[in-house]
């Protein structure tokens, strides 16, 4: 079967080191027809040393090579690119939240799939839950505008999203999906990668799900909210499950038995 074409726009990386610079030429990418939704375990082959093993011996081992820094606790990488809001294109650069709002940035591997609407339409239909808490929402995929457009154009009951309430980035590139580690190199797709990035720029949490398994638009509002708590209460920590109103702890031997006792 024919492969999938879509063309690409621009997305720019901005680095945090001046001395770097990316220069990322439009293209069009081949979405293979025969995906599955799921991701392939990366597979390392490490060669058999010639005095200790046969000459046919290949050892298999899967793993996932982290990034030298976890991305939690750190500066959130920045970036600007095309995307789709209110039936229009538009620019979002990340930095600009920076000062003035939360951030929940997430990505999902394709338009016109199935788990991914569900989440879509599901954080719109409470964005403005998240609107009271000073928060912003920005999905991202690997598609095009134009298909962001067509499917924010599409109704709902036909598997589209019709009008939302953020913004869809564009990451034809996958410059963005590289950056937060959430890229599947061999199926050109991002991973369901989900990042609270906090007014500083800072990105205070992440989880990321494999494609098959959609998110929570309760769990995600509510590590927010407790983002928030321990930011405005720094001599306090959110036990399992906290949510605005409960109890919270004191992280001191002492002091955290008042929580222990109480529970």
């Amino acid at each position: 079967m024919a492969a999938c074409t879509a063309t690409a726009s621009s997305a720019v990386l901005l680095p945090s080191n001046p001395n770097l610079k990316a220069y990322i030429s439009p293209k069009s990418i081949s979405i293979p027809s025969s995906f599955s939704g799921h991701r392939n375990p990366l597979v390392s082959h490490a060669p058999a040393s010639l005095s200790s093993r046969p000459s046919h011996y290949t050892r298999r081992s899967f793993a996932v090579r982290a990034s030298e820094l976890p991305l939690v606790g750190n500066q959130s990488p920045d970036f600007e690119a095309e995307a789709v809001f209110d039936q229009e294109f538009i620019k979002v650069k990340l930095s600009e939240y920076i000062g003035k709002k939360y951030v929940i940035l997430f990505f999902y591997p394709l338009d016109f799939t199935f788990v991914c609407p569900t989440e879509i339409t599901a954080f719109s239909d409470r964005h403005e839950e998240f609107q009271k808490l000073n928060t912003e929402i920005l999905g991202v995929s690997i598609d095009s505008v134009f298909s962001h457009l067509a499917w924010v154009q599409t109704d709902r009951k036909s598997g589209g999203l019709g009008d939302l309430k953020y913004p869809l980035v564009s990451d034809v590139t996958k410059s963005i999906s590289k950056l937060y580690n959430v890229l599947i190199p061999d199926q050109g797709v991002a991973l369901r990668g989900l990042f609270i990035i906090d007014k500083e720029g800072v990105i205070q949490h992440s989880t990321i799900n494999n494609l098959a398994i959609g998110r929570s638009v309760d769990e995600t509002l509510r590590t927010l909210q407790a983002l928030q708590y321990v930011q405005e209460n720094p001599d306090e920590v959110c036990p399992a499950g906290w949510k605005p109103g409960e109890k919270s702890m004191k992280p001191d031997p002492k002091l955290s038995k008042e929580y222990f006792a109480a529970i």
